[in-house]
């Protein structure tokens, strides 16, 4: 897709992202049902807009979401190891009767819309107009873009109209904070340089300890990290 004009985010070595354009930034709740399986999104407060922010990607800020210097202090290493390959070179695809999923599994932020009423997984395989609805509205729901339900005449993705915006996810669920959803095509720009394929929804790690920098692994919900917002 076309980058969001104006907008960016460049990740420092060993430091925060750069965020610049203006980008508004708001707070999103991961909702659950009875049993405790992910439901919808939960719009939360939005923060001021500022031109250019410095967004904590060490964890360990007295000001998330914003960085005051303590990835210095912890001697964080932030190199980038997240694979540089297009989303549909990189990605298996499931294949369905009616509809097809791609899936990235190792840009998974651990959000768990994929799971409810029997997992994208399983409900790709059913022959029936019920499945075909659930997969596409859950891969629509994941933040990360680690699934794309496919049309299968076409080969577009059923996509979500998200514009240009950060989200910092929270998952009261869980006990925990989540990555940095960015949405809408915004540029992102790696410590060295490197463009990344610009998607319409990324997850950006922000507790420091995801194996696939810059992108969340999910690691948030094992070293229980929170921002207190």
């Amino acid at each position: 897709m076309e980058p969001a004009p104006g907008m960016r985010i460049k990740v420092t070595k060993d430091g925060p992202y750069i965020a610049t354009g203006g980008i508004p930034v708001s707070i999103e709740k991961i909702a659950v049902d009875e049993d405790g399986e992910s439901t919808e999104w939960e719009h939360g407060r939005g923060l001021d807009t500022r031109d250019t922010c410095g967004l904590c990607r060490c964890g360990a800020s007295a000001t998330k979401p914003y960085c005051d210097g303590s990835h210095a202090i912890v001697n964080f290493v932030g190199t980038e190891t997240a694979p540089r390959t297009p989303y549909t070179e990189a990605c298996d695809v499931l294949e369905g009767p009616r509809i097809d999923v791609r899936d990235q599994k190792d840009l998974c932020a651990d959000a768990r819309f994929c799971h409810r009423d029997g997992s994208v997984w399983h409900r790709v395989y059913d022959d029936d107009e019920a499945s075909e609805k659930l997969v596409i509205e859950e891969c629509k729901l994941c933040p990360s873009g680690r699934y794309t339900a496919v049309n299968k005449d076409t080969g577009e993705s059923y996509e979500p109209e998200l514009a240009p915006h950060i989200s910092l996810v929270q998952d009261p669920h869980n006990g925990v904070s989540g990555p940095i959803w960015v949405r809408g095509g915004i540029a992102i720009e790696s410590a060295d340089g490197h463009e990344y394929e610009v998607r319409n929804r990324v997850t950006l790690c922000r507790c420091g300890k995801s194996s696939n920098k810059p992108f969340c692994d999910g690691s948030h919900i094992d070293c229980g990290f929170h921002d207190h917002l």
